[in-house]
């Protein structure tokens, strides 16, 4: 398989991602080593899998939200750090739960979990990071957070049904495709700046902006995602390329293909995606990238970057501020 690297989001210089990072060090640490001690089970395998996810070099980018976002309102006390370590067990859980459900072998340049332990042990210690993300929630005593992340956990459940009756449909719309990512994937990052407002007891339309911020960031983040399926390495990827398409999944790349391809190529992508056929995916690629199909996919994930810049505006200045902007900025230029 061969895939072109994409051009430079439209947002300006690289970001130094670890310049991101290096602000929030220190909370960061904390937020590890609550996740250790919380792993903690009497169960061997809930602890091998757990570890094994959770320390196989994600970003973290959904905890540094909750963050960032609780200290750019000067947020001082230490339940965002407990919040945190919340957004990432539920994220490892999806990922457990996605890696099933999409019969993945690899996570971020790994073995998927479900590679090494099988389907069954997956799903259960996905449902006990679910159950434990909970059990985590209820100590902040606040009826607010607890009322948000249950709304968010349902809506993430949603948008993988959804997800799955659009597969090997390549009538899925960009609406409904859009439906998906916005239940599936962005309500995590919403919810993970919602809570940073929560716990600083910002006034509603703050807490609104930084809600708004994490949606449309969210939304980037998995367009870009859904780029990268035909514009980065498998290297860089941590996963197999065309994953999406052997998936039979109708992504934003495709969905433009056969809209503004010809006959022949959209019934191309039409039956690879009906067959979920990875065999056919330098054809399918080449069909995206002669109908501008990536580079309509990179305009809308930078409209919606422009979008959660533009939220934080009525924020208060802080050394956290610039560092929300760069992470919409970064979300839109990775190729990983």
């Amino acid at each position: 398989m061969t895939a072109a690297k994409n051009a430079p989001s439209t947002l300006q210089a690289p970001i130094d991602f670890e310049s991101i990072q290096r602000l929030t060090k220190n909370e960061a640490k904390a937020v590890d080593q609550l996740i250790i001690e919380e792993l903690t089970s009497d169960v061997v395998l809930i602890n091998q899998i757990s570890h094994y996810i959770i320390n196989s070099g994600g970003k973290r980018l959904r905890p540094m939200l909750v963050l960032l976002a609780a200290k750019s309102l000067g947020y001082t006390e230490d339940k965002h750090l407990l919040l945190a370590a919340v957004i990432e067990f539920i994220h490892t859980a999806t990922l457990l739960h996605d890696d099933v459900v999409d019969e993945s072998e690899l996570r971020r340049g790994k073995d998927s979990a479900n590679a090494v332990w099988g389907n069954a042990a997956s799903v259960l210690v996905g449902d006990y990071l679910y159950s434990s993300a909970f059990e985590m929630m209820v100590r902040t005593n606040n009826m607010r957070v607890m009322s948000i992340l249950s709304t968010t956990t349902t809506a993430i459940a949603e948008g993988e049904v959804l997800q799955l009756l659009n597969c090997n449909n390549p009538a899925t719309t960009e609406e409904k495709y859009l439906e998906v990512i916005s239940r599936k994937t962005a309500i995590l990052f919403s919810a993970a700046t919602q809570l940073g407002a929560v716990l600083a007891e910002a006034d509603p339309a703050t807490e609104k902006a930084l809600a708004d911020y994490g949606q449309h960031l969210g939304i980037a983040f998995q367009l870009i995602d859904d780029a990268l399926d035909y514009t980065s390495t498998q290297d860089e990827l941590g996963k197999n390329l065309g994953d999406d398409l052997a998936e039979g999944k109708p992504t934003l790349p495709l969905i433009y293909a056969i809209e503004n391809g010809s006959k022949e190529q959209a019934d191309v992508i039409i039956s690879a995606i009906k067959e979920g056929n990875r065999d056919s995916f330098n054809e399918v690629y080449a069909i995206v990238k002669a109908t501008n199909a990536i580079t309509y996919t990179e305009k809308r994930a930078d409209e919606e970057a422009e979008k959660a810049i533009n939220a934080l505006a009525s924020l208060p200045e802080s050394e956290s501020k610039p560092a929300l902007i760069l992470l919409a900025r970064f979300a839109v230029q990775r190729s990983y």
